[in-house]
């Protein structure tokens, strides 16, 4: 939907009457998709077209995965820097491919500052990437081999400025993301290092996020501009279409070359070192939304949920105080998750429910005048719905092992899902059925550019997602590409994606 379809104004009786989802995931998934974000309070459109507004409820869990990746680049000696937004022409201009990859969708300033002098009065491009302002540097830093590794991240926004038509986390001309830059004394360092950040991200998606995903390698058609072998993780969304969720750069020595990167070695030689970079985006979180929402909104797992457990007590004129004090209770026992206690007035317990419901929310305590007598509470789970009473004593541990069940649960239900969503073609005509049935397709392919320029073409958009690492079987020597028939270098996953 364009950004000026969001523009009208509603009363507030008009809000609280379409405060939940008025389309079903499987019918409409773009519109489901776009209500969840928005009616979640996840992110908003901006008045600047192709652009977004992160909201507080969205960018929490952007924090926490933060916070969780700041923990491996800690262990993993990555420190955290931070670098220009702005970086002058010249810079894209010193490494060929990489500048004409990012052609399209560079974002340029054409007025000068006022002040500058006329030796300086360079264009400037609003950051897409950051190596070469980064690489600029990098070459007054690194001297000698002692000063290797060089890592460091950092977390930053960046500029794609070919969008029109924001797709909320998905796509949009500006986003934030985080992207390290490294730098090694050989090659053999510097790719087992790409392959352990790839492995990295897919623990991340995985044990944080509860999405799965295939690592693999991207074929030289799709792979980043300017790198030697790009490495990717990919999910697979409810719509038949990938997410590539995160990609690890082997840059080879191209980027040292060109912005003259040299260290000396223990053999007092000069040599060029050998360069990785590798980053994940928001769009991470617009996975979350797609692969565990439902009909009523978002399904958040608990490791990234800005709120864990809510309570909503029930009240009635004669018991509430005593609802509400046993509620404070259960709010202070449950002290370690940082419950929400919702003892709002103007709303019933039942559009309370509703609510926190469309919010994700992993569990919700209800407790009522009936349960006081009886020492318990209700406890309801988001994502099966599953209700069951609890007794005072046990709550704490019970919470803590469905936070944890419901973690587990979310990420076996997503796997299960991807399994039955990939499938294997032979030949063309499998492969073109395959795909109308929404399914990610595993095929012998030449892995020629121009064969996997005409399979876009003629399936409006379907490309090649990765060469699994972790293959489902051994290629047979006699066996053809599906598509152009000449012999098969590599399985490939093929698709359409976001």
């Amino acid at each position: 939907m364009a950004d000026s379809d969001k523009k009208t104004k509603t009363s507030p009786d008009a809000k609280k009457s379409t405060l939940g989802i008025t389309v079903k995931k499987g019918e409409d998934m773009p519109e489901w998709y776009s209500q969840v974000v928005l009616k979640a309070k996840l992110a908003d459109y901006s008045p600047i077209k192709g652009c977004m507004i992160i909201r507080p409820y969205g960018y929490s869990i952007w924090q926490s995965i933060q916070d969780y990746f700041n923990r491996v680049l800690k262990e993993l000696k990555v420190e955290n820097a931070y670098f220009p937004l702005f970086i002058p022409e010249s810079f894209f201009m010193k490494e060929a491919e990489h500048a004409e990859g990012f052609k399209p969708e560079v974002a340029w300033i054409e007025s000068k500052p006022a002040g500058d002098s006329e030796e300086n009065q360079e264009r400037l491009a609003l950051r897409p990437t950051s190596e070469t302002i980064m690489y600029d540097s990098y070459s007054r830093w690194i001297r000698s081999w002692r000063d290797l590794p060089l890592r460091i991240n950092q977390w930053c926004n960046v500029v794609r400025w070919e969008v029109k038509d924001v797709k909320l986390f998905l796509r949009s001309r500006e986003f934030l993301w985080q992207e390290g830059h490294c730098v090694y004394e050989t090659e053999e360092q510097a790719d087992s290092e790409a392959r352990m950040i790839l492995d990295e991200y897919a623990k991340l998606a995985e044990e944080l996020l509860a999405v799965p995903v295939i690592k693999g390698r991207k074929t030289e058609k799709e792979k980043f501009a300017g790198a030697k072998t790009t490495y990717t993780i990919e999910a697979f969304m409810p719509d038949g279409k990938a997410l590539q969720m995160g990609t690890s750069h082997n840059l080879g020595q191209g980027f040292a070359k060109a912005f003259g990167i040299q260290f000396l070695g223990a053999d007092e030689e000069y040599h060029y070192p050998w360069q990785t970079s590798w980053g994940f985006s928001t769009r991470l979180i617009g996975s979350v939304v797609m692969v565990h929402g439902d009909d009523k909104g978002l399904v958040l797992p608990p490791r990234i949920a800005p709120v864990k457990v809510v309570i909503v007590p029930i009240l009635f004129e004669d018991s509430r105080d005593e609802v509400l004090a046993k509620a404070q209770e259960i709010q202070d026992l449950l002290s370690e998750f940082e419950p929400v206690l919702d003892d709002r007035d103007e709303y019933s317990a039942g559009w309370k429910f509703n609510d926190w419901e469309l919010k994700g929310v992993p569990i919700r305590i209800e407790i009522g005048p009936k349960d006081l007598a009886e020492e318990q509470a209700v406890i309801a789970r988001r994502d099966t719905g599953k209700k069951e009473f609890v007794k005072m004593k046990d709550l704490k541990e019970i919470v803590a092992q469905q936070l944890d069940d419901i973690q587990k649960s979310l990420l076996e239900r997503a796997r299960k899902f991807l399994d039955e969503s990939t499938a294997e073609a032979a030949n063309w005509s499998d492969f073109k059925e395959l795909i109308s049935q929404k399914k990610m397709v595993l095929a012998p392919f030449c892995c020629e550019v121009e064969c996997e320029d005409e399979i876009k073409s003629e399936t409006q958009g379907v490309t090649s997602r990765c060469i699994p690492l972790e293959k489902p079987r051994e290629l047979q020597k006699d066996e053809k590409c599906f598509h152009c028939g000449k012999p098969a270098k590599e399985l490939v996953y093929f698709s359409r994606n976001y």
